[in-house]
């Protein structure tokens, strides 16, 4: 494996686990980055659309995700570090459910970009995986970091939701120990749920870029209830949590726009009220954040979400309509962009964490003037 010639036939497994040959048939050599090159550019005239995008992603990802990885954990560390002194404005209930979620992100930076991703992009350079019987747990961590990375956006969301439109409910709920309670949860929860992949998946790699990279234990595959554990972990992310944000973010909208309706009737009949009302810009602004964020979230995990629901879909039918391999290596291309995202959405949107950056940006270069000095 690796340097001798290979037939990819891109069998994947759906949900009953029976093997869906996509007609591609690509010979590959240790899917190098010179190989995959040359072959593209001989054969560009005689491959089919779908194989020359995936051929070209593949080359786009061998500078493009360890670019993602220099970016990204920094990226997420300065995050935690200016958000956690407490001095960009932001609640402290916010507060820690934005460290929360800069936290899972760098850890899926790690377990899966840097450990998974690139591996499978340098597989000709990184092939000792082959030989480290760790794939279980490394699977284990990845989904959980996932999940967690996923549910926390949603929490946050939610949260948001009681702020604005239940008044009553804010004081008892929008506190930082509730935020830590179900942080918490959300990540007792997610690694309960991900300890089955442990028990499903062999401690063997396949190195190969599909939703589960370690190899299948043999008594797992013929066991009816693997489908149906695969099924549940595939509903919980990423489909329930995309069509939650949607529903929250379609909730809060309705109430600002009524809400909205409402202060400026009120202001129509009063002759003392400025023409700009402060509560609605104020009220504006705090939001922006939300939607970008849960806009971020939608955005860059759509494709990896259709590609997941289509997979599944096929399973229930007996057309085998297999979707095109390069929407699954698109979806994880920008699933991990979401995860290095955020630090430029709250640069852009809030002022302060603006200002808190700069200061930690300037800070060595003025600890070595003071040092000279």
């Amino acid at each position: 494996m690796g340097h001798k010639l290979r037939t990819v036939d891109w069998n994947v497994k759906t949900m009953g686990h029976n093997l869906v040959t996509i007609d591609w048939n690509v010979t590959t050599m240790g899917r190098s980055f010179s190989w995959d090159f040359d072959y593209l550019s001989a054969n560009y005239d005689r491959l089919r659309l779908a194989v020359r995008i995936y051929l070209a992603l593949r080359i786009i990802q061998r500078i493009y995700y360890p670019i993602l990885a220099v970016a990204g954990v920094p990226v997420n560390l300065v995050t935690i570090v200016i958000l956690s002194r407490g001095k960009c404005g932001l609640s402290k209930c916010v507060t820690r459910y934005l460290v929360a979620m800069a936290a899972a992100d760098l850890l899926v930076v790690i377990i899966d970009l840097i450990l998974r991703q690139i591996p499978i992009a340098y597989y000709e350079l990184l092939l000792l995986l082959d030989n480290i019987p760790v794939c279980n747990i490394h699977a284990v961590l990845l989904y959980a970091a996932t999940d967690c990375s996923v549910w926390f956006t949603v929490t946050f969301t939610f949260d948001r939701l009681v702020a604005i439109c239940c008044q009553k409910l804010k004081t008892k709920y929008c506190t930082e120990k509730t935020a830590a309670v179900v942080l918490g949860t959300v990540t007792v929860l997610s690694c309960l749920k991900d300890i089955t992949w442990y028990f499903m998946l062999s401690r063997w790699y396949t190195l190969g870029n599909v939703p589960w990279f370690c190899t299948v234990e043999g008594s797992v595959n013929d066991w009816r209830v693997w489908g149906a554990i695969e099924i549940f972990h595939y509903i919980l992310t990423p489909g329930v949590p995309f069509l939650l944000i949607l529903l929250l973010n379609v909730l809060i909208v309705k109430h600002i726009v009524a809400s909205n309706r409402a202060r400026r009737r009120l202001r129509d009949h009063s002759s003392e009220e400025s023409p700009s009302d402060p509560e609605i810009t104020s009220r504006r602004k705090s939001i922006i954040l939300l939607f970008v964020i849960s806009g971020n979230f939608i955005l860059l995990w759509s494709m990896f979400t259709l590609y997941s629901i289509w997979m599944r879909v096929l399973g229930f039918t007996d057309r085998n309509v297999i979707p095109p391999i390069f929407l699954m290596e698109l979806g994880f291309m920008l699933q991990l962009l979401s995860c290095c995202t955020n630090t430029c959405i709250y640069a852009v949107t809030q002022t302060k964490f603006r200002e808190q950056l700069k200061n930690l940006l300037k800070y060595p270069f003025s600890l070595i003037v003071k040092t000279i000095k």
